[in-house]
Order: structure tokens, then sequence, then C-alpha cells
């Protein structure tokens, strides 16, 4: 059966894309200049050769290639199950399909936690497999993971917040940073940065307290669902582009691809059942 791994007549990058990002390909020195300068960074998800190439098409200047694949693509209800060898297979697919997006990929729950030495041989296979950077989830105790992957070579994007490989610790998907987690917010956001990370993400937690770590840390910060003043954004791609009916409520969709997607296979099953496909056009005689 055929299948598409670059699509065609992709329109080019949006034109509000600074010339910053105009490199042949997006590094830790152009993120870290898009912070200097107040440019806004831009990420999305990305777990495949079809969707991928898409993305970077558009503009965006991060493809995070998330755990969150095990919720959106292989049907778990969180993003334990996900494997090393699931990462892996993902950020190579998404890495032989673009060229120019800096490809960030998620060490999984149980990848990197215990040593540097277990994290370091993980983040390896991501970053063999196409990886420019590799994030993680912690701060203070991590800080000692981050500076030895930093040292070696590999450069790291820290999580802070709501981190769910950490739902069952946290109760599920909730708000951190509130109150007395601010100051524990605050100690984790130092941490990471004083281990070496290029950039820190910070999910679901107060506007407030984003946009204050926005101004006294020097690395770039990613939010989601932390408010407008971060460094940059991120979202899951398909609740971005309304793939399903439910999504989070701090996403905007800004587009309706699961009802598009739903019309076009309805359209193709009238079409089969009633005989109009395969038309004239669609087949040979001879």
């Amino acid at each position: 059966m055929s299948h598409i791994t670059q699509p065609e007549n992709v329109p080019t990058a949006s034109s509000q894309t600074p010339a910053l990002f105009s490199a042949k390909r997006v590094r830790i020195q152009h993120i870290a200049r898009a912070k200097a300068e107040g440019i806004p960074l831009t990420m999305l998800t990305a777990y495949d050769a079809l969707t991928a190439p898409i993305l970077e098409a558009a503009g965006v200047d991060m493809l995070l290639v998330g755990d969150s694949l095990g919720n959106v693509i292989l049907g778990h209800s969180s993003t334990l199950p996900v494997t090393l060898e699931d990462m892996e297979r993902a950020t190579a697919a998404v890495a032989r399909s673009t060229s120019r997006a800096m490809i960030v990929a998620d060490l999984p729950f149980g990848a990197y936690e215990d040593s540097v030495e277990h994290a370091f041989a993980s983040a390896t296979r991501l970053m063999k497999a196409g990886a420019h950077a590799v994030k993680l989830e912690g701060g203070e105790s991590r800080a000692h993971i981050i500076a030895g992957l930093v040292s070696a070579g590999i450069p790291v994007c820290a999580h802070l917040g709501y981190t769910p490989q950490s739902e069952n610790t946290l109760g599920g998907p909730r708000v951190q940073g509130r109150g007395d987690g601010a100051d524990a917010l605050r100690r984790d956001a130092e941490a990471v940065e004083k281990a070496g990370a290029f950039a820190v993400v910070f999910e679901m937690v107060p506007s407030s307290i984003a946009t204050e770590l926005t101004q006294t840390l020097s690395i770039a910060t990613i939010g989601i669902g932390a408010g407008p003043n971060t460094d940059g954004q991120v979202l899951v791609w398909s609740d971005m582009a309304g793939y399903s009916d439910w999504t989070p409520s701090f996403v905007r969709t800004f587009g309706e691809l699961g009802r598009a997607l739903h019309d076009a296979a309805s359209d193709y099953v009238d079409a089969v059942r009633e005989r109009s496909f395969p038309g004239p056009d669609n087949y040979k005689n001879d």
C-alpha cells in the first residue's frame, strides 16, 4: 500500500518566522538568542514522519517527541507505559523526515531516574536516533542527572510544574506552584539552570510564578498552561489542531482536523458503497 513520507505542496513557513530561525538547523544557541532578543519560541509535539515535516514547514522552531506518544498514538491512559524503544522509533521517524527544526526527545519513565549512568545510556540511544536534545522531568532531585548529561555533551531541557510521569505522586493533573509550592518551584528552576539545562518547560503552573521565573532565569522558559509570558509555548499537536472532541482548558484549537478526517473517511465509505469510487480516472482497463 502506498504511503506519504514527505508531503507535497506544503506551504512555506509563516511570514512571522524570525530571521533568527532561518538557519539550516535550529540549535541551542538560537534558543538562547531568542530569549535574549525577546523572540517567542514555538514548540509542538511530533511522533511520526507524516506529521513532523508539515509542522516544520509551518515554521515551528522545536519538535518535541514527547512521551505523550503513549496517550496520543499508542492508546495508553498515561505516559508511564511508554518504553525507550517506543521513543527511539518515534524520534527516528521525526528525524528522518525533517531538516531544520530542533528535535527534543523525552526520556521516558524508568529510563533515567536512578543514576547518571543509566540516564546517559538512555539519552545516547535517543541522540543516535536523531534527537538534538533530551527532556526529563524533575528539579533539584534530578539536577545531578542534568549536569551529568550536559557534561557528556547532551543538551537537556528540564520539565517542572505538573510532571506527568509523577502523576501518581501528584494526585493527577493538578496545577503546581501555588502557595508554598511556589518556593519549591523556584528552587527547582534555579537547580536545573545551575545544572546546565538550556531550557525548562513549565506545565500547569500559575502565570504569576511562570512570569517571575521567566524574568529571573537566564535559560529559556517554555509554557504549557503557564500563561502568556514565558519565552515560548508548547502544545500537543493533536490538541492544537482539534483532532479530538476534548482538549485541556489551557489549549486553544487552531483547526478541526478530527472533523475533517471524519468527513473525508465518511465520504470515502459512501463512495465505495455507491460504487462511484474508483471512477474511470482511478484505474486502467489494460
